[in-house]
């Protein structure tokens, strides 16, 4: 099997995130392979390409393969992908991957498993999450703004529900990026999924035994009400402890009239202040229920211990008195008040910086390419 032989497909580049660096490492798996994405933006590519060639700046690099969707978003002035939404599925099912390929690697969120239809080649779905918003109403409650939101994205819903289900027959193998994504595949497409976790840049995130541990805790991410940050910040209020967030988002400003005077808003951070963070805070705050959450990983892989929720892809990387604490699930007020309640009593010297970096080393980029590479290799023609 040669590169040359392996397509990847992703469902838009427009910003470079957790699922974009899914991507470098499938081209870093399979150099040279052919890259497809309905909509490509340069800013986004330039990223995606740095990532690849981080440590081997003579990497080999294929360019990304657009569709007319793009042009369509130029021709709009970029102002949001979302309009082009509805037209992806189509986009995706006209890729040029039949009678060429010894398999086709697809990384989902919504609508990119369409591209199944558009080959006759073994077909691999990274799944990052069926679509929540389109079969979680909750979900979809929390995402949307105002009624004129909710009808869109119900609408969007109802149309990525069909397209899942109608590509799902044809996935020769489906990989889920944690356990509670796998049984999201299961139960909402009748499917099985293996679980390869998604990669972490472990090897960028450290321990410093010099610093010392202070007296706050973090959170970090991007301020969306998805991820729960109120929660975080409800509690912090309630346990009477530091608090700093770090990250931005439409959230932001309806945070920060919740909070009290012992929460510190400091806005989006670089790679080199969250490591800071990470390593001086007593532990990182996972308040929402994330499809896997790459976040904590860099906060372990720095030592630090994370107090989460106990759902979602924290139940792949927190283990209970070795990486952090579960706070048992349930509504805002019982979550709020587990968090409360742990933040008070939480000794983070119980939780020694060795052990969490050693746990942490498993969600390193090797290991996630060697699991990636003995998946495709054993399901391609």
């Amino acid at each position: 099997m040669t590169a040359s032989r392996i397509a990847i497909v992703h469902e838009r580049f427009t910003e470079y995130g957790g699922s974009e660096a899914v991507i470098a490492e499938f081209m870093k798996t399979w150099p040279g392979a052919p890259v497809f994405a309905p909509i490509v933006e340069e800013d986004c590519t330039r990223s995606l390409f740095a990532a690849v060639r981080d440590g081997s700046p003579a990497a080999e690099v294929a360019p990304v393969r657009d569709t007319w969707l793009s042009r369509a978003h130029i021709a709009s002035g970029r102002r949001s992908h979302a309009p082009l939404l509805p037209f992806v599925p189509r986009a995706l099912r006209g890729l040029p991957l039949r009678g060429e390929y010894d398999a086709v690697v697809i990384s989902h969120h919504a609508f990119a498993t369409q591209a199944a239809l558009a080959t006759d080649a073994p077909v691999i779905a990274y799944v990052h999450s069926p679509a929540r918003w389109a079969w979680d109403k909750e979900f979809r409650q929390r995402e949307a703004g105002g009624r004129a939101g909710q009808l869109a994205l119900t609408a969007l819903g109802q149309l990525a529900r069909r397209s899942e289900l109608r590509a799902a027959p044809r996935l020769t193998h489906v990989v889920a990026n944690s356990q509670a994504v796998a049984k999201r595949v299961q139960d909402w497409w009748g499917l099985p999924a293996s679980v390869v976790n998604p990669p972490v840049r472990v090897e960028r995130f450290t321990p410093d035994p010099a610093v010392e541990r202070e007296d706050f805790f973090l959170l970090a991410g991007r301020l969306v009400p998805y991820k729960r940050p109120d929660l975080a910040i409800a509690a912090a209020r309630r346990a009477g402890v530091r608090l700093i967030v770090l990250g931005d988002g439409r959230f932001r400003k309806q945070l920060e009239s919740l909070a009290g005077p012992e929460t510190t808003f400091l806005g989006a951070a670089s790679d080199e202040v969250l490591l800071d963070m990470y390593r001086r805070c007593r532990a990182l705050l996972m308040p929402g229920i994330e499809d896997f959450g790459i976040v904590p990983v860099e906060a372990m892989a720095c030592g630090a211990p994370v107090l989460a929720v106990g759902a979602g892809g924290a139940l792949d990387t927190v283990i209970p008195g070795i990486s952090g604490e579960h706070v048992t699930p349930g509504g805002d007020e019982a979550v709020i008040a587990g968090f409360a309640r742990i933040m008070r009593e939480f000794d983070p010297a119980a939780y020694p910086r060795e052990t969490i970096r050693k746990h942490a080393i498993g969600f390193s980029p090797e290991v996630f390419r060697s699991r990636i590479a003995d998946i495709v290799s054993r399901n391609c023609r």
